[in-house]
């Protein structure tokens, strides 16, 4: 049974298809998905594909937010 963390990262993220295979680098990329989501999640975002699109189409205000946390 699949929590909600791993839909987020299957569905928003489209871990399945990654093709980073080696080394530590499917780990480290899996952390990195779950601590955006968890930052999303913080700031009160419902919805993680529309917070990652906001997040990409303005780095700015998305390091000010980070800068807040």
């Amino acid at each position: 049974m699949e929590n909600r963390l791993h839909w987020v990262r299957d569905v928003t993220f489209d871990e399945d298809r990654s093709q980073i295979r080696t080394g530590q680098g499917p780990h480290v990329m899996a952390s990195l998905r779950n601590l955006a989501i968890s930052i999303h999640r913080l700031t009160g975002a419902t919805n993680m594909a529309q917070a990652t699109r906001q997040a990409a189409w303005d780095p700015l205000a998305t390091c000010n937010m980070l800068l807040t946390l």
